[in-house]
């Protein structure tokens, strides 16, 4: 499965409430409709006040080629869609968005952990995007991340659902890939990867410290923004 992720910004004289209202009740039932989506959720800041971005826009295809056709590819933030709803999706992004200013990622989503049977709406999300450390290829990064990172962040304590998501283009894209961490408990979110308002976190315990600790093989911390929302899904076609 295909995953576009846009990392949403209002536009300057907007509050957060006034930006959730509009991408709730205006865009979202445009979005929903653009060909080729099969699943589509949102994931709205635990602490606005604090968050890097207003929200999270995720949508999934089949194929990769209509993700292109409707979102536009790696290398630009903005896009130009031909497609009818699309086209009217990416019209109304300029009422709220500040599109210049959204990061956006494109990748393949594979399931790393799963004790929700895929039941995500509701749960809460830390979402991670990941720069690799200087001096370490893009290949290297993955591998590490990988085959030594994943076993120990799927057991992290509280996680109940533990995704990677890998570029589809690693060249053009914004980060080298995803990390996505679904709790049941907020509070356990905050015990093991602290809240927003800082990139960084110092947990004291378990698996959740051995992956903080393993964090400095290969990431650049404090170039990588992250997210913490509650999900709420949106479109889901079997």
């Amino acid at each position: 499965m295909y995953k576009h992720v846009a990392l949403l910004v209002r536009q300057d004289g907007m509050s957060h409430g006034e930006f959730v209202d509009y991408w709730q009740t205006e865009h979202t039932p445009i979005a929903r409709e653009i060909e080729g989506v099969v699943r589509y959720q949102q994931v709205l800041p635990t602490e606005p006040e604090h968050a890097e971005f207003d929200g999270l826009a995720e949508l999934y295809f089949e194929d990769l080629e209509d993700l292109h056709a409707a979102l536009g590819s790696p290398g630009s933030r903005d896009y130009d869609p031909t497609k009818d709803v699309a086209a009217r999706a990416r019209e109304d992004v300029d009422n709220f968005l500040a599109i210049d200013e959204r990061p956006r990622f494109i990748g393949e989503e594979i399931v790393q952990k799963d004790e929700v049977d895929g039941d995500t709406d509701g749960l809460y999300k830390h979402s991670a995007f990941l720069v690799r450390q200087e001096g370490m290829s893009h290949e290297e990064f993955v591998d590490y991340w990988q085959e030594n990172h994943t076993p120990i962040a799927r057991e992290i304590e509280g996680v109940v659902k533990y995704n990677t998501i890998l570029p589809t283009d690693p060249e053009n894209t914004e980060f080298d890939g995803v990390a996505e961490l679904y709790f049941e408990d907020l509070d356990k979110l905050y015990d093991a990867l602290g809240s927003e308002g800082s990139r960084d976190y110092d947990p004291d315990k378990g698996k959740a410290k051995e992956a903080r600790e393993d964090v400095d093989n290969f990431l650049a911390i404090d170039e990588r923004p992250r997210f913490i929302g509650r999900e709420r899904l949106v479109k889901d076609e079997p």
